[in-house]
């Protein structure tokens, strides 16, 4: 079969065709036909640094398809059946397991950009009838850490105010979430154009803030007390404007560090507003099928923004180098 793999040493031009064995199933195992994939930061710095990992190593966390071989053993799901890998592949529900112990897709284990994946039943969510391959396949990393970050940890009720940062995966999937939910919405990008799509998908209110680069304030405009929530996925060059935004006990979800992970922090923050400050890394299954859920009863429909062939696999990871992308970024497999 084909693959696509990290190989020599890390870097883009490294990521390179690679012929593998097609897998067959063993007791309790299911071979999934991956029909696409999409990408997340995480797989770029994965790709880019090798993410500590052993090469070679087949990148993408994410991806969709169907169920085409069963082993012995195997009742969750059936030949035919539209699926989707989880994340982690042994966190069913319940606390995580020590860090040292999950198992994620796309490093340390093989992901998904090749045409056949050898996986465990329990490591699977069927998905909704009414997306496609695409769009599935933006699913198990981007929208469930926008899900956990809003229903799980924050417990957002309707009426709250969220605030996005960004346009990328998760920030819109927690617009689309937000306004399912009765939420409302304000977003910030460095793009004029950017920010309109998000206005028609929903979002109250928006701010640009390359324009105004003290956004916190221009927050406190539309949520004189502050947001109930934000989602946070600058890192180091946005935290502290998140917490001007933040209203007293709010919640400010850890995300992202595309603007890096260190960043001095006064104490005195903390306890001026009372924040709930929380990291956030994806979620178990069980938070997956309530989402999938969720997603079919609402009808919701990811944003896929570009989508590129199997073998322009490293054009894809370049338009997310570049950030030029709103939404998800996926390749047809």
């Amino acid at each position: 079969m084909r693959a696509m793999a990290i190989q020599g040493s890390p870097g883009i031009d490294n990521l390179r065709p690679l012929e593998k064995p097609d897998p067959e199933p063993g007791h309790g195992q299911i071979v999934v036909r991956i029909r696409a994939a999409s990408l997340n930061y995480r797989d770029l710095l994965t790709v880019t640094s090798g993410g500590g990992h052993r090469l070679p190593l087949v990148p993408l966390s994410d991806g969709g398809g169907e169920v085409v071989a069963t082993g012995p053993g195997v009742t969750r799901v059936k030949t035919g059946d539209r699926v989707t890998p989880c994340f982690f592949q042994n966190w069913s529900a319940g606390r995580s397991p020590a860090r040292h112990a999950l198992l994620s897709r796309g490093g340390p284990l093989d992901g998904c950009l090749e045409e056949y994946l050898l996986l465990s039943e329990q490591g699977v969510v069927r998905t909704p009838d009414h997306l496609t391959d695409l769009e599935v396949a933006t699913l198990p990393c981007a929208a469930l850490t926008a899900w956990r970050a809003l229903f799980v940890d924050a417990r957002i009720q309707p009426g709250d105010a969220v605030l996005c940062q960004g346009t990328g995966g998760v920030s819109i999937f927690v617009l689309q979430f937000a306004k399912a939910a009765g939420a409302e919405v304000i977003l910030t990008s460095s793009s004029d154009e950017k920010l309109e799509r998000g206005r028609a998908l929903g979002a109250d209110h928006t701010i640009n803030y390359r324009s105004h680069p003290d956004w916190s304030s221009e927050v406190r405009k539309v949520a004189s007390d502050g947001v109930d929530v934000v989602i946070e996925v600058g890192g180091a060059q946005t935290l502290k404007e998140s917490f001007k935004s933040i209203r007293m006990d709010g919640h400010i979800a850890i995300i992202g560090i595309l603007s890096g992970t260190a960043q001095e922090i006064l104490l005195y923050d903390f306890i001026r507003t009372r924040a709930k400050v929380q990291g956030v890394s994806v979620g178990n299954r069980d938070e997956f099928e309530d989402m999938c859920r969720a997603i079919s009863l609402h009808r919701l429909r990811p944003v896929v923004d570009r989508v590129f062939p199997f073998e322009e696999a490293r054009d894809a990871l370049r338009l997310m180098q570049s950030g030029g992308h709103f939404g998800k970024i996926c390749i047809e497999i």
